[in-house]
């Protein structure tokens, strides 16, 4: 016993020498650096101030504010020049708070590190904590008009020194695409440097290149902002924060994706004002609007919207639960992400790592008596049943599916697993959707169609049967994009939705049960007057709306269907 004794006696002394020697090098570092050594153990730790950076970062950047009164605040690190605690410092003063820095060992931050367990949410800390200066972000985008003016302001910043440069970079990107009206910025690191671009109306759009150094730091700053980890490199990560500009939350959702030179990051902008579209003002066509408007109204069934990402197929549903949503009607959305938040409708939000899919979410959402159920997406069969089910008894029900075209929302329902004799008396429509970029009005040029150009534009014409469409519809001109300083010299603003949809009669229903292909239900359906996408998009081209390009470019238009 008494050897053990001596082992215990032995590591305890081997411990209180390591204590000793890291106090006696890191106060030899704070008189080099210029800064009082504190020792945290005795001073009183103020939870307020603790609450000022989340406990993870705080860990991860081995830093800890110890101490605030009104907007002065006491800040103990283990390293100034620690790149993620030069970061935090740099947020600290953005917000306008004066710091004064000590410098402390491990073992005291710890002390000051064990008081989060007694916050209530500290432990849950997430993204969006530390929030980028808003002030500065609307400083810029009331500068920015143009994606030059984004471009010659990091240009600028480049020249400033490492943490300022990259908060401010942080800023410009974000002022850049709200300003702009960009959906995404894409940060890309190459072999010797690393690229910006901005997607405008659906298309990439270069904005800058810069060095791989900057980038090293501006990708800290992203995962610090968003809750990712710092240390991990090798996989993906997903995250998000907020910036609150004029009354409006704009959430940043952030993916990074490990490359072949560094990790790509890309951050969408969910912005409420793009998304919250009325339905009239969508661009639908006025027959298949009024088609749907009825359909909408119906008290059970499922509306179906199929396309790929980026088609607008959440801010369609949107614009439906919006348009019927009321006091007396119960709407309950199961969704990745919420995009948007609708007052009066219950949104949820997947979270698979909670096992909370949108399976599940809608198994749970029917125990609670919605009237209107939204499911973000069918993903699988087990899904697609619940969902068909629910429209069957007594729910109307929106849902999204992965397909090409509308006809090909039946086949493949059928390929996962639905029966197809109740398909036909749960569905109300399918519809599909892509989104075309306008012509800028302020330097479209019209032209004259080339003899293909033509060839194609009369055959497409000719296969709608119902002519009332072409009521004062010219067929000998065509218009093309030119770019100017108002379109960002793409000769592209602002986009239109192309639809088409199909509804639910009875010789649709008779195809459903014989396994049909997309070929067959569109057949089926054709009796039903209403406009493909191809022929929609062609009767916009012909009105000025578009270009050829354009709808070659989000349809395959050299199909004969």
């Amino acid at each position: 016993m008494s050897d053990f004794a001596n082992e215990d006696k032995q590591a305890k002394r081997l411990e209180e020498l390591y204590k000793k020697e890291e106090d006696d090098v890191i106060r030899i570092l704070a008189t080099r650096y210029g800064l009082n050594f504190i020792d945290l153990k005795p001073v009183p730790i103020n939870t307020d101030a603790l609450r000022l950076i989340p406990e993870e970062l705080a860990r991860e950047a081995k830093i800890a504010v110890y101490e605030k009164v009104g907007k002065k605040i006491q800040v103990a690190v283990f390293s100034p020049k620690n790149d993620k605690a030069i970061i935090i410092l740099k947020k600290l003063a953005d917000e306008g708070y004066k710091i004064q820095t000590s410098m402390a060992t491990t073992a005291s931050l710890a002390k000051a590190w064990d008081r989060y367990k007694d916050l209530s949410y500290a432990v849950n800390s997430t993204a969006g904590t530390f929030d980028i200066s808003t002030d500065q972000v609307l400083q810029y985008m009331n500068k920015i008009k143009k994606v030059d003016d984004v471009t010659a302001i990091i240009k600028e910043i480049l020249s400033l020194k490492k943490a300022y440069k990259i908060s401010k970079m942080m800023e410009v990107m974000i002022a850049g695409a709200l300003a702009l009206s960009a959906s995404d910025i894409h940060v890309e690191p190459e072999e010797a440097y690393v690229r910006i671009r901005f997607r405008l109306d659906g298309v990439l759009i270069s904005v800058f290149e810069f060095d791989t150094d900057t980038y090293e730091l501006l990708l800290s700053r992203i995962k610090l902002l968003s809750g990712m980890k710092l240390n991990i490199k090798n996989t993906s990560q997903d995250g998000r924060f907020s910036v609150k500009i004029q009354d409006n939350d704009i959430e940043i959702r952030s993916s990074v994706l490990p490359g072949a030179y560094n990790e790509s990051i890309v951050m969408r902008l969910l912005n409420p004002k793009s998304i919250a579209v009325p339905i009239e003002e969508l661009g639908i066509e006025d027959r298949t609007l009024k088609s749907l408007l009825e359909q909408i109204k119906r008290p059970n069934g499922m509306l179906l919207i199929t396309g790929p990402t980026g088609s607008g197929k959440t801010t369609t549903l949107y614009a439906f639960m919006k348009k019927i949503s009321s006091p007396d009607v119960k709407i309950i959305t199961i969704e990745d992400p919420i995009e948007y938040h609708l007052p009066g409708i219950v949104q949820t939000q997947v979270e698979e790592e909670k096992d909370y899919t949108f399976l599940s979410g809608l198994r749970s959402a029917l125990r609670q008596d919605p009237d209107v159920i939204m499911v973000g997406e069918i993903r699988d069969g087990e899904t697609a049943t619940i969902a068909i089910n629910s429209a069957l008894t007594g729910h109307l029900v929106f849902s999204t599916l992965h397909t090409n075209t509308a006809a090909g929302a039946f086949p493949r329902l059928i390929d996962l697993g639905v029966n197809p004799k109740i398909i036909s008396s749960a569905i109300n429509v399918a519809m599909a959707q892509r989104l075309i970029r306008k012509l800028c009005n302020n330097c479209k040029a019209q032209v004259t169609p080339t003899a293909k150009e033509k060839e194609f534009i009369d055959h497409t014409l000719s296969t709608i049967t119902d002519k009332t469409y072409l009521a004062n519809i010219q067929t000998e001109k065509i218009w093309q994009a030119v770019g100017c300083e108002v379109c960002h010299k793409t000769g592209y603003k602002g986009r239109i939705a192309i639809t088409e949809v199909i509804l639910m009669k009875k010789e649709v229903e008779d195809a459903i049960i014989n396994n049909p292909s997309d070929r067959d239900i569109k057949a089926a359906a054709a009796s039903q007057n209403l406009l493909d996408m191809k022929q929609d998009g062609v009767i916009r081209i012909l009105k000025g709306v578009s270009s050829l390009d354009e709808l070659g470019r989000v349809i395959d238009i050299e199909s004969r269907d």
